[in-house]
């Protein structure tokens, strides 16, 4: 990890949205970040887009991921991304995986989440995705 990456790690928050209560995803997706030096804080499971959001604005966080395995995350991560833009933390991006179903990917890209995961994508590869939109966070390339 570069030098500057380690004296000031990426923030990231984990949530959890909606009544899905199974977390072991998001916690093997905290723990995956934390072992390569992200500060993470994560929200627990039931949360509400409110509540994520806020969170998210009062931990100045360099990103936020979503995870959902109930199948609401057509409505759910949008509107955290709209409790995000209410709050001021338009720029902030959002990342969401768990249950998606592929014919559901272009549309929350278009809702504006910055990468979907669906079951089974390797954590290297959703470290290298959190790792770009925190870059991209921090450069103010709000471009996502």
């Amino acid at each position: 990890m570069a030098e500057q990456e380690q004296k000031n790690p990426y923030r990231v928050l984990i949530g959890k949205p909606g009544l899905d209560g199974h977390d072991r995803g998001a916690k093997f997706i905290a723990r995956a970040l934390r072992d390569e030096g992200f500060e993470v804080i994560y929200t627990g499971i039931r949360r509400t887009a409110a509540e994520i959001a806020a969170t998210a604005i009062q931990e100045d966080v360099n990103a936020v991921g979503l995870s959902s395995l109930s199948g609401a995350h057509l409505r759910l991560f949008p509107e955290v991304i709209s409790e995000l833009r209410m709050r001021g933390g338009e720029d902030i991006p959002v990342l969401g995986g768990g249950v998606i179903p592929v014919e559901d990917i272009q549309e929350l890209l278009e809702a504006g989440l910055s990468a979907i995961f669906t079951s089974g994508t390797p954590a290297k590869d959703i470290i290298c995705s959190f790792t770009e939109a925190c870059r991209k966070h921090a450069d103010g390339d709000t471009d996502q």
